[in-house]
Formats: C-alpha cells, structure tokens, sequence
C-alpha cells in the first residue's frame, strides 16, 4: 500500500475511477502552486494534466525545481500524449481511462525504482523520511519525536532493506562494541519505534528466533506488522 498525492483542479470529479477500487492511501489537493507549500507528504504523485496542458507542464516543472523526490506521475486523456515529453521532468503516465490492474502495476514498478531512495542526506521510503544531517524524521509528513538512538536504529535498519539482523548485531551496530546491556535494550527500542511510526509500524518486521529487519513495500516477505 503507498501514500498517493493527486494535484487536480477539480479533485472531487474522480480523476481515475479505478484507483478508488485500489488500497493505497490517496489524498487530493488543489493543482496551484500555493497548495504545495503544505502539502503532505507522498510515495508518489499524480498531476492531473488531462484539460490544461500548459499549467501542467508548469506545475510539473515547479515540483522538479523544488527538489521532488518521489515519482511523477501525469495522468492525461489520449488527446494529450503527443504533448508530452522529457522536459515535464515526469517519470511515467497514466491514461484517465487506466484499470485498477495497470495503474497498481505501474504504480508499483515505479516505487521499487525509488522507494529507498537517498539524497542529500535523506532516506524516504512509504510515507517516513529520515533526515541524516539534522537527525530527525517525518512519518506521513509529521515530525517523530524520537531519542539519539531511537533514530539510529531506525537509520541503520531503514539503510539496510530487507536484510535481518539479529539482536546482537544491532546493539554492536548502533550501541557499539563497548555496550553492556543486554539485548532487552534492542526489544524495548523496537517497540518504541513501532509505537511512533503509527500505522505503518509494519515497516519493522520480526523474524522469528532471529532479529529485525525493515521491511520494503510491497514485500511478500512481510514477517509480521507488531509485536516483538
């Protein structure tokens, strides 16, 4: 499931119908420049560019400028393909008329592209972003009020996908080697963590017997979503 963002002139007309039969979590916000400046915080967004070509390209343009990391997504009527090009900075489209099964597809393939994606000292991935340089983090666009090694822990797994590590390992990673507490400690950061990451405390998954990992989106894999 992924946080959608939809940049729409007129959100409430159903720009693409089948993404409502879909489980990704979708917010909509006016297609201006004034509304990106409190805009929450998405996996991907969908500019609506079927009606005002122009404006759109524009738009675009502006979410590039600004340092957008997520993927772009321009959803456009048939009559407007051969309008597009490189310069929207956009990484794919989608047509108004798209089913469920492409636009998941699609939507997809472009978050397995970018979904650990770091820059700039950022580490983004389903709705948190993990600022390195000024050691904090953002879950679905809110801060999280997180301890010195509380955010290390989530650094460290987050830098590390799919990978377990087992109790052990992360306290000699994290606490370092000349730490004398016992394993318990990495027990009770987790569920910290999980507590403070909310709804998406799944992205700290157990493997039975052996540790933690961070779970990537979309993953089959998926251990559990709470508990230790």
């Amino acid at each position: 499931m992924a946080h959608l963002l939809v940049l729409s002139e007129n959100p409430d007309k159903g720009l693409l119908p089948s993404l409502a039969l879909l489980s990704h979590k979708v917010r909509h916000i006016p297609a201006e420049p004034a509304a990106l400046i409190n805009a929450p915080g998405a996996d991907l967004i969908l500019l609506d560019a079927r009606k005002d070509l122009v404006v759109a390209k524009s738009l675009a343009s502006l979410l590039r400028a600004t340092g957008l990391a997520c993927p772009l997504f321009l959803v456009i009527s048939e009559g407007g393909l051969a309008a597009i090009s490189r310069e929207w900075g956009a990484d794919d489209f989608l047509l108004d008329s798209a089913g469920p099964a492409e636009i998941d597809a699609r939507i997809r393939l472009a978050l397995s592209k970018s979904s650990f994606k770091e820059s700039e000292g950022k580490i983004q991935v389903a709705g948190v972003v993990i600022d390195e340089a000024a050691y904090s983090a953002k879950v679905n666009g809110q801060p999280m009020d997180l301890t010195f090694k509380e955010f290390e822990l989530l650094k460290f797994l987050a830098q590390h996908p799919g990978r377990v590590f087992t109790r052990d390992q992360l306290l000699s990673e994290v606490w370092g080697y000349d730490y004398f507490g016992g394993t318990r400690t990495v027990d009770v950061h987790i569920r910290r963590l999980r507590s403070k990451l909310g709804d998406l405390d799944a992205l700290i998954g157990t493997v039975r017997h052996v540790g933690y990992r961070f779970n990537a989106p979309n993953d089959e894999t998926m251990e559990v979503s709470g508990g230790y």
